[in-house]
């Protein structure tokens, strides 16, 4: 196609508005249902113009990127005005597009009601295919669609120009990692750490955090285990000219690793959410007047704040010490009593998603300001209010969960105790998913405890909890316990065992000669009496780990699963030095 054609066909489409619109489903991770869609544009079909990149490129090319992106937009609020009632919309917008004043006039509530679309549905997608090079004059523009209701995501995370910068200078409401962090993320420790932190961020600074680009169950599986509730991708769902649901694959998956989340996590802040200790209290519009709020607040003195919502959404807070503060002055009750709260609520409160961990909740709470610390707790689902939370309720849940929790860890390691080992072995006699349970014992552990002292002994038992620890805490659905003494137990799938045994003798061996005196280092033994009140020579401590599995057996109840583990463990014990065993 000659530069003639190629602008031929390029004006032809925008003067007869010849753009197809795809919408790609974003979905919560955790239950499987969708939160909104993400609109993409293509052209003719079989044209050389179809894909969006030629299609883009060539309006740059002409100069014609305004007219095209306007065109993109109307053909995508004009065909999903009635599933945006309890959804939301992603529009692609490059921030030069955005702050054009073109842009700015014309994306406005009158142009939304066109489509009977409320902004609060629309969320615009910074895709950062240029550098942002005023950031200041960017975040006014923001702001601007902000206060009108619109939300902000940042695109690409990872990748481009999508930096952390963008991030705290736009405070955007989501943020979507770059399909290149998702690729292959269940075979990498340092993409899953990024991950992690990316998690652990958008909870503290209350931002949703989206995994684009997923394509394996096994991708699908790691996010879930790293606690990412939003995805898409074309193992979810593709893009298509209707709105659909989950695959059936995907939504088996995201339902079975609920269900085993729910059976191995243990209760404690870090994974009980808000929603456990939220309460209903009743929620006022922003045009409630000064009035009402002091007649609710004098007829239930056990209500100490209000949320305020705007068509479910939360967009304040008013907490009655404020309030009343209001009326100190001289023309405080003149002033206030006749007007709407909007005027004095706070427009920032703290606001969590139902699912958010305690803990984090806890630090969030206590990172605010001196003046807010005892303002309620706002606690959404899909976006939406649900209720409230206190400090005082946030600090009687955590202490009741960890004295709860303290009375069946050991206390040398803190590691779950017997008790929860039980718990969690008679858990595991009824799944068909394949498990592996490892014991861990140490090697001539008593002959070092008798020459080298319980203090020292027990520093051992401390370094090889730490070890395990640390070999555990990226494996997903892992258990790790103490027995007691030198002895320790792992759950995990069985498709890890090889690599975490060899992994964890490995770092075993390298760590055991900072426990003895270079004597004994050199001599590679320690002389000890032994049972029977004779010296002998003892080797340097070494680890075993007897493994069995249910690949070939059904285990009755979990003493059939020790009996099974001492035999296995006798086999470990007859070879010379560190080792594994796995039935």
């Amino acid at each position: 196609m000659n530069a003639n054609e190629e602008y031929n066909e390029f004006m032809n489409i925008l003067v007869k508005k010849d753009i197809r619109t795809v919408y790609q489903p974003i979905f919560s991770l955790v239950d499987g249902t969708s939160i909104g869609y993400e609109a993409l544009s293509r052209g003719p079909v079989g044209s050389i113009l179809e894909y969006p990149a030629n299609l883009f490129q060539t309006a740059i090319k002409y100069n014609k990127v305004w007219e095209l992106e306007l065109l993109c937009r109307i053909k995508a609020l004009e065909n999903c005005a009635n599933i945006l009632k309890d959804q939301v919309l992603f529009l692609n917008v490059d921030p030069n597009i955005i702050k054009d004043e073109k842009f700015v006039r014309g994306f406005t509530k009158d142009f939304l009601n066109k489509y009977n679309i409320n902004p609060r549905n629309i969320i615009f997608e910074i895709t950062e295919k240029t550098a942002i090079a005023d950031y200041k004059s960017f975040r006014e523009v923001v702001d601007h669609y902000i206060k009108q209701g619109y939300k902000i995501a940042i695109d690409d995370m990872g990748s481009g120009y999508s930096g952390l910068r963008t991030v705290a200078e736009t405070s955007p409401h989501f943020i979507k990692i770059d399909m290149e962090l998702v690729r292959n993320l269940d075979k990498d420790f340092y993409k899953q750490a990024i991950m992690r932190t990316f998690h652990h961020f958008a909870w503290m600074t209350n931002m949703k955090i989206i995994a684009e680009g997923i394509e394996t169950e096994e991708e699908l599986s790691i996010l879930i285990d790293l606690g990412i509730y939003y995805g898409q991708g074309y193992f979810l769902q593709r893009p298509s000219e209707g709105f659909l649901s989950i695959s059936p694959k995907a939504l088996e998956i995201i339902q079975r690793k609920k269900e085993q989340h729910n059976k191995l996590n243990c209760r404690m802040p870090a994974t009980v959410p808000i929603s456990e200790i939220t309460r209903q209290e009743p929620a006022i519009s922003p045009e409630t007047l000064g009035r009402e709020v002091d007649n609710i607040f004098r007829s239930n003195p056990l209500i100490q704040g209000l949320v305020v919502t705007d068509d479910k959404k939360t967009v304040g807070l008013v907490m009655s010490n404020k309030f009343y503060a209001q009326f100190a002055g001289q023309y405080g009750v003149v002033v206030f009593m006749g007007r709407p709260i909007k005027l004095i609520m706070d427009q920032q409160p703290l606001k969590v998603d139902c699912n958010c961990p305690i803990d984090t909740v806890s630090r969030m709470s206590i990172s605010r300001r001196s003046e807010q610390i005892y303002d309620y707790i706002v606690v959404t689902k899909n976006d939406e209010y649900m209720g409230i939370a206190t400090i005082r309720d946030l600090l009687e849940k955590t202490m009741q969960l960890e004295l709860s929790r303290a009375k069946h860890l050991n206390p040398l390691t803190g590691l779950p105790g017997n008790l929860l080992i039980e718990e969690m072995l008679s858990r595991l006699l009824n799944q068909t998913r394949p498990v592996a349970v490892i014991y861990i014992d140490l090697d001539n552990f008593k002959a070092y405890n008798d020459v080298y002292g319980f203090e020292n002994g027990d520093n051992v038992i401390s370094m090889t909890a730490n070890l395990l620890e640390r070999r555990v805490q990226f494996i997903p659905d892992s258990f790790l316990g103490h027995i007691g003494g030198d002895d320790y137990i792992i759950i995990t799938d069985t498709d890890q065992v090889e690599a975490l045994c060899n992994g964890i003798i490995s770092d075993f061996d390298k760590m055991n000669t900072s426990f003895y005196t270079e004597t004994d280092q050199q001599r590679g033994y320690i002389t000890a009496y032994n049972r029977h009140g004779r010296k002998e020579r003892f080797p340097l401590l070494t680890i075993s780990l007897a493994v069995v599995t249910n690949n070939k057996q059904v285990f009755s109840n979990i003493y059939a699963i020790s009996e099974s583990a001492a035999v296995v463990k006798q086999q470990c014990k007859a070879q010379k030095g560190s080792c594994y065993v796995i039935a």
